[in-house]
C-alpha cells in the first residue's frame, strides 16, 4: 500500500534496519510470535526507545497488541512494546472462520466510511486519557485508537484499496 502511494519501504528484520526509517508499521500475523522475534533479533528494545523518542508508529492487529501497555488475554511473559494506553484482547472476534468485513465512519479520515477487514482481530480496551479513539464497532468496541505519534487498528488497511488510514499514519 505504502508503495502504491509512492512511498519508499525498507523491511525492518534486525535493528541496523531500523535506523534507516522515520516510521514503521508493526503488522498483522501471530503477537507471540512477532514478540518473540523482536527479543531474539534485538529489536523490542530499539523500537520501543524510538517510539519513545516520538517515531510514529503503526501497529496493525497483532502489531496493535504488540503496542499495548497490557495485553488481556495474553501468554505469561509474552514479549511486548507496552507503548500505547490501552488493553489489547487477542483473538476478541473468535477464531479464523468468525473474520469479518465492515463499513466504519472514521472521523479522521473524512465523511465517507472505510471497509475494513477483520481477521481473529483484537478490541483495544481502556484507553487512557491521552488515547484518542477513532473508530468503534456498532456495539461500541474500539477497533482503532491513536495516542500521539501512535496509532493502532484492529484492522487489516492494507487489505483493501482505500489509502486513507496509510495518508493519516504518514501525516502522524
Amino acid at each position: 500500500m505504502l508503495e502504491r502511494i509512492g512511498v519508499a519501504v525498507t523491511e525492518v528484520r534486525q535493528p541496523k534496519h531500523l535506523a534507516h526509517v522515520e516510521r514503521l508499521i508493526i503488522p498483522g500475523g501471530e503477537s507471540t510470535t512477532i514478540g518473540r522475534l523482536m527479543v531474539l533479533y534485538e529489536l523490542l528494545e530499539p523500537i520501543r526507545a524510538r517510539a519513545q523518542a516520538g517515531m510514529p508508529l503503526w501497529g496493525t492487529c497483532a502489531g496493535a497488541i504488540l503496542m499495548a501497555r497490557q495485553i488481556a488475554d495474553g501468554k505469561p511473559g509474552q514479549p511486548a512494546l507496552e507503548l500505547m494506553d490501552i488493553v489489547a484482547r487477542r483473538n476478541a472476534f473468535g477464531r479464523q472462520l468468525d473474520s469479518f468485513e465492515a463499513d466504519l465512519l472514521i472521523d479522521a479520515l473524512g465523511d465517507a466510511p472505510m471497509h475494513t477487514v477483520f481477521i481473529r482481530a483484537p478490541i483495544l480496551e481502556q484507553p487512557g486519557p491521552a488515547v484518542e479513539v477513532l473508530a468503534v464497532l456498532d456495539d461500541g468496541r474500539i477497533v482503532a485508537a491513536r495516542q500521539n505519534r501512535l496509532l493502532a487498528s484492529s484492522f487489516h488497511p492494507e487489505l483493501t484499496d482505500d489509502d486513507r488510514m496509510h495518508r493519516f499514519f504518514l501525516e502522524l
